[in-house]
């Protein structure tokens, strides 16, 4: 199972926050203050200390943690290219925003001022995004090892949950805040799924983002885009035929989500759907065949 297309195509913004934990945490590993990063009652309550409060969000405070956390950042790059980057932007800044506010209101209710309790990262974002990764991402596949059953999803899940115990305590309590963060998001507390930023917040992140090294749109995908080939729509018509135009047939959003999921467009995935009225197992065979032509 992966993230979709390999690559940061459609996902800038994913590309700069990932760009910027590498840089963080090689930074201050290089200068051997790794160790200092994590946040303690006295960084927040005797003496406030601002730039721990910012490095915390970027900076892993080891190699195994920055490993597993880079690798789960690249995978939940497809709910940016899910939502889009305006949308997927929002949703950073609420899980690392309100996972942050339940690590102070935990750090007040231990008080211990001599223990660093909290490891850095950004556990908010990532353990965020494992909520919508289990309610929208669907499972593809089944398998056994050792007759025990896996998805293509437990990878995924282990990846989180070797995070999660990476430093056990330090680690544990950020997970969980960014779990509730990720539900908070996902029943949509003070309409934060419609909030949006400006249109120049998102664009600047794609002009500073340098061209993506995955692979590039095929033809056959660039069409689809605008307009579904002609072959492909004269199949879906013939195999599915509608009385109402197709253009009237506006795709549910969980069916779109689902598409995307599998690594296809997202306005290919609407096209599609749209001429095999709303049917995911067609729309997912005239995606398939469009990029074979």
């Amino acid at each position: 199972m992966n993230g979709g297309p390999s690559g940061f195509n459609n996902a800038p913004v994913t590309r700069i926050f990932l760009i910027a934990c590498a840089l963080f945490t090689v930074f201050f590993g290089i200068q051997g203050r790794s160790f200092k990063l994590g946040l303690s009652y006295q960084d927040i309550f005797r003496k406030l200390s601002i730039w721990k409060l910012i490095v915390s969000v970027f900076a892993f405070s080891s190699t195994p943690e920055l490993m597993f956390g880079l690798y789960l950042l690249y995978y939940f790059r497809v709910f940016e290219r899910q939502i889009g980057s305006n949308k997927y932007s929002v949703f950073i800044l609420f899980s690392v925003m309100v996972s942050f506010f339940f690590e102070v209101m935990a750090l007040a209710i231990l008080k211990d001022p001599t223990a660093n309790l909290l490891t850095s990262g950004p556990y908010g974002l990532i353990f965020a995004s494992f909520v919508p990764f289990y309610f929208d991402i669907p499972v593809s596949t089944w398998f056994r090892i050792f007759g025990v059953r896996f998805s293509d999803k437990s990878f995924i899940y282990l990846a989180g949950l070797q995070l999660l115990l990476s430093s056990w305590k330090r680690s544990l309590l950020p997970g969980i805040c960014g779990i509730l963060a990720g539900s908070l998001y996902r029943l949509n507390v003070f309409h934060i799924r419609r909030a949006k930023f400006p249109e120049f917040v998102t664009s600047f992140f794609s002009r500073l983002s340098w061209p993506s090294t995955g692979n590039p749109p095929t033809a056959s995908a660039r069409n689809l885009a605008g307009n579904v080939p002609s072959y492909t729509t004269r199949q879906a018509e013939r195999t599915y035929p509608s009385t109402a135009a197709p253009s009237a047939i506006e795709p549910p959003e969980d069916c779109i989500a689902t598409l995307v999921s599998m690594g296809f467009d997202r306005n290919s995935a609407r096209q599609a759907l749209v001429h095999a009225r709303n049917d995911v197992n067609a729309a997912t065979n005239i995606l398939l065949e469009a990029q074979a032509h």
